[in-house]
């Protein structure tokens, strides 16, 4: 899970405490608790992050240019593969922390059986949706029953897997045989500015991330 502590859309947002927890925890518990996953890093690059971290997450410490908001993901990625090696990678976000860990089992678990050389988490999304002024998945000549249409899919963010050759050969976290791992909506919740941080916290006062 890369973070930083410089965030600039919602100050303070990755140890912000959500439920009375900093946010991140959410997401690295779950990581934590998945059977199928040998070790959970927190990469940031400053140290004072390792107060906050939950039991069975390692501190890796990454160069501080990597906390520019000009830095390109591709960039964090790159530097973390290099530190270390492993046969499958997951990329965490701790802005996604509703994220289950069956969720987060299964989507490891066909990567690792080679069917598919990836995966990434995605809400299906099954309404009227438009892409560049134009109808994306129906007509206008034909307006067809909402649970007729055609779904779309769309990345939350909150975890991709790629297998090493993914990313050595492709440069993506995305491969060719990529497996969807559909989220529902409270799993898709991501938090990405002040309001998303209201909603998150009234999901958690209900107990509906349980």
């Amino acid at each position: 899970m890369p973070i930083r502590l410089n965030s600039q859309r919602v100050e303070g947002k990755n140890l912000r405490l959500l439920g009375g927890r900093p946010l991140m925890t959410y997401l690295l518990g779950s990581l934590v608790a998945a059977k199928n996953i040998d070790k959970v890093y927190v990469y940031c690059s400053n140290p004072a992050i390792c107060e906050y971290l939950p039991e069975g997450v390692e501190f890796l410490q990454r160069d501080e240019r990597l906390d520019s908001n000009t830095t390109l993901g591709e960039e964090i990625y790159d530097a973390f593969t290099a530190q270390v090696e492993a046969d499958v990678y997951i990329l965490a976000h701790a802005t996604s922390p509703f994220i289950r860990t069956a969720t987060i089992e299964d989507a490891v678990a066909r990567v690792e059986s080679g069917e598919y050389d990836s995966a990434f988490s995605a809400e299906r999304v099954q309404t009227f949706a438009w892409w560049e002024g134009k109808p994306l998945n129906y007509s206008l000549e034909h307006i067809p029953r909402t649970q007729d249409l055609e779904p779309v899919y769309v990345e939350t963010s909150a975890f991709f897997i790629f297998r090493k050759e993914v990313w050595r050969t492709l440069h993506r976290r995305i491969g060719e045989r990529p497996y969807t791992a559909v989220t529902d909506r409270i799993e898709s919740m991501d938090i990405d500015n002040p309001d998303d941080f209201l909603l998150a916290e009234a999901i958690v006062a209900a107990k509906l991330n349980k």
